[in-house]
């Protein structure tokens, strides 16, 4: 890596200009501050499962290295960078309860029995999750026009498309020792998509929410609204091609194939995403 690449894909707290946030643009959005609010929680808890995966990859000097050097510091800097911007637009956010209420919660799935049974297939999960965090800040980049926020999240999404390269080079070498076929890798795929879907992907929002509304269920009807209403700015900003693509990769489809595919997977993905 040359070190003007090095240096473009550095950034810290201190390129987030918070002083320069126009308040009002997001302030009045309840659905910005449960994407936001949500997903600081879930980045600032990554050491939960960078914990596990460095369990799994034990022996491999350079996979263990970056995920514990590189990965893990950046998701959390993800986080630091989130909270700081959900603290400057909503100032009487109890993050700090809020958060502790999530760890408790998420902690729970957060276990080496959530893994793939083998290295290569958990690469390929991977990148599923790399896939959906660099596609969801692409998202809120495309939903919001406050200015500070769209260079924080347009930081964070580089940042996670840039994992997603690495976690699918450490596939591809993987699957060179292990030789899955295509229905074995696409089945630690489509695992992976669901368990997102499932549970991931409510954790951070019913957290953010309950913060703001103790007394509500997180089956009741008040939240599942907000649910509905934040998962439909979502969709009418994501980014579906990328998507797509990304999650198609680790299946190495022959051109024919991967364009017959690719219309099979936008088809299920709206139907996901309805």
């Amino acid at each position: 890596m040359t070190s003007e690449k090095a240096n473009s894909d550095h950034w810290s707290l201190d390129d987030i200009l918070l002083d320069s946030v126009e308040i009002g643009r997001v302030r009045p959005r309840e659905e910005l501050f449960l994407l936001l609010a949500g997903a600081s929680f879930v980045e600032t808890g990554s050491d939960l499962y960078t914990r596990n995966l460095v369990e799994q990859f034990q022996g491999d000097a350079e996979v263990s290295w970056w995920l514990a050097n590189r990965w893990q510091p950046e998701e959390l800097q993800h986080g630091r960078a989130l909270r700081a911007y959900v603290n400057r637009v909503w100032p009487e956010f109890d993050w700090q309860a809020a958060f502790a209420a999530f760890l408790a919660d998420y902690s729970l799935g957060c276990t080496t029995e959530e893994l793939e049974p083998t290295r290569c297939l958990e690469m390929a999960a991977r990148c599923v999750v790399e896939t959906g965090t660099a596609t969801y800040y692409r998202a809120i980049q495309t939903l919001s026009d406050e200015p500070v926020l769209g260079r924080l999240v347009g930081f964070i999404q580089r940042d996670e498309v840039r994992h997603y390269k690495h976690f699918f080079r450490y596939f591809n070498k993987y699957n060179e020792l292990e030789h899955n076929n295509r229905a074995t890798v696409l089945g630690a795929l489509a695992r992976r998509l669901l368990e997102m879907l499932q549970s991931d992907a409510e954790y951070g929002l019913w957290h953010a929410f309950r913060a703001r509304h103790p007394r509500t269920s997180r089956k009741g009807r008040e939240f599942r609204r907000a649910v509905a209403r934040t998962k439909a700015l979502v969709r009418r900003h994501y980014p579906a091609p990328m998507a797509i693509k990304m999650f198609l990769k680790p299946l190495a489809l022959p051109p024919a194939l991967n364009r017959l595919s690719y219309h099979a997977a936008n088809l299920a993905q709206r139907l996901i995403l309805r």
